[in-house]
């Protein structure tokens, strides 16, 4: 052991195994096939990918994502972010499609049953589309305001309230519902439930009209006496919904970071090939000094946030007790960088920047969700400081 590790702390491997590069790569090799051709003609419309999700299926990335006992590659959560990196980095809509049935898969498999587990993570690796439900009007941020109730009656639950900015919500086919089963309880009083699409009760609201990411379907998820199955509360007990949704946000906001790393990468590829054609007074624009420095601005930040990130993504898959910190620090940083660096980016291109005939417009319309969903960029700083405050009190 080398004088710097510690028993209690082993030294961090941040690169990829070869089996994740392998996967990492062939990412790389559909999506430049696959989504840069249709990438602009996917936002323009609001077109689901539905095409691409389907290449995906076939070259197993939907396996990747789950334990090999439930029919998946047996990876690890680090694969999660791994290829939501790689995918963002060519259209954030795409991967907010793909990544949303990791999202919907994290309360079963932190909390399910064993038989729960094994239908549906098991459905999932084989490519079904999953939704996670949350947010709703009034409680996006605000978790313990959640409003949709759970009454039990005989072997069924009846549902009733509306969930709001669900990505997949309409196109997927199982969802993750987080319910008051015990108003008096508050926070502590919310249950999850697992509901198929085509259960009664159950209804969408309008696509939403968004500035970015408008391939990925938003929409509203509307319970109205929705009866679900006693089986299909996540773990068969009451009032652990808070818990699974802490649990299954630790997990996931590494890849939402992980998403922002590839978006700024993306903008960042896009910059240097356009400084490297561009000529202006009879010379490349990357041979000026200016730009030399957005761009070594812009690589310093990218590889910040891609490391802070890849911290926090590995100590969420190994439940290191130091993961809620690090992913709320990796969410808030890479997040803010990304929109920094599509802005940068889109400012290097100039006019042609602000026109639809280069990728960066696109990509400076995408960045700003990262600093939105899945906890916005305060709600992130309130959390670290809430560690901050706990880690004074031990100075």
């Amino acid at each position: 052991m080398s004088k710097n590790e510690s028993a209690s702390e082993p030294v961090l491997q941040l690169g990829m195994t070869q089996e994740e590069k392998e996967i990492i790569d062939l990412v790389h090799e559909i999506c430049k096939n696959e989504v840069i051709p249709v990438r602009e003609k996917l936002d323009e419309n609001e077109e689901f990918p539905h095409e691409i999700l389907k290449k995906f299926r076939e070259a197993g990335l939907y396996q990747a994502l789950f334990p090999a006992e439930y029919g998946g590659l047996g990876l690890g959560l680090n694969i999660t972010g791994l290829l939501a990196e790689a995918i963002s980095e060519y259209c954030l809509g795409v991967n907010t499609a793909f990544n949303a049935t990791a999202l919907a898969a994290l309360p079963i498999y932190y909390g399910g049953t064993e038989e729960q587990k094994k239908e549906y993570l098991s459905r999932f690796a084989e490519g079904a589309i999953g939704a996670f439900g949350l947010s709703e009007p009034n409680a996006g941020s605000d978790v313990p305001n959640l409003q949709t109730v759970a009454e039990k009656k005989g072997d069924k639950y009846i549902l009733n309230g509306t969930k709001q900015w669900i990505s997949n919500a309409g196109e997927a086919e199982i969802y993750t519902i987080f319910a008051l089963t015990n108003k008096s309880r508050g926070a502590r009083g919310i249950s999850c439930f697992i509901v198929e699409k085509d259960t009664p009760g159950m209804s969408f609201g309008a696509l939403e009209r968004k500035m970015g990411i408008r391939c990925s379907h938003t929409r509203q998820v509307i319970l109205e006496d929705c009866e679900v199955p006693a089986a299909n509360l996540v773990g068969l007990t009451e009032n652990k919904g808070f818990l699974h949704a802490f649990k299954t946000l630790v997990a996931s906001r590494p890849s939402v970071a992980l998403s922002a790393v590839g978006v700024a990468q993306g903008a960042y590829i896009e910059a240097v090939k356009y400084a490297s054609q561009r000529e202006q007074f009879g010379r490349k624009i990357i041979n000026f000094q200016v730009v030399q420095h957005m761009l070594a601005d812009m690589a310093v930040k990218v590889e910040n946030a891609r490391l802070i990130s890849y911290k926090a993504s590995k100590y969420a898959a190994s439940g290191h007790p130091e993961a809620a910190r690090y992913s709320a620090m990796a969410k808030y940083y890479a997040s803010e960088i990304a929109v920094q660096v599509a802005n940068d980016a889109l400012q290097l291109h100039g006019g042609y920047g602000f026109t639809k005939d280069y990728p960066v417009e696109k990509m400076y319309r995408d960045a700003k969700i990262l600093t939105i969903y899945e906890g916005t960029s305060q709600v992130q700083k309130n959390e670290i400081g809430a560690f901050i405050i706990k880690q004074a009190n031990t100075i």
